[in-house]
């Protein structure tokens, strides 16, 4: 096995206000759709909660729009939600990379002919 052999694209999109979506957010943004809290994902993540917050609250910005919707904690809980939104950011990043992925293959294995 080479190091050519199944090449996966490692995406990280800039926007013009400095601002940045990559893996460790859509990931984390997964994570809190799975467990229903930032602190879970955090934890799952090996972050601390201030990192993974302010991580989903530069998401909310970034768009202009939420991400994730949270509810305040206490004796009853608490707790995040992804929006419909937040999901679609999820679903169109993954798209991104999966589009990538086939691309760097197709030129890696161009690359790689005699």
């Amino acid at each position: 096995m080479t190091a050519f052999q199944n090449p996966k694209a490692a995406i990280k999109i800039e926007f013009a206000n400095s601002l940045k979506l990559g893996r460790g957010k859509v990931r984390l943004l997964e994570l809190v759709r799975e467990a229903g809290s930032i602190s879970a994902a955090a934890r799952k993540m090996n972050m601390s909660y201030r990192r993974a917050w302010l991580l989903m609250d530069e998401l909310n910005h970034m768009f202009g729009r939420d991400v994730i919707e949270t509810a305040a904690g206490g004796s009853g809980g608490g707790g995040a939600q992804v929006t419909a939104f937040g999901l679609r950011v999820i679903q169109v990043f993954r798209d991104l990379e999966n589009d990538a992925d086939g691309l760097i293959q197709s030129r890696i294995a161009e690359l790689m002919k005699p």
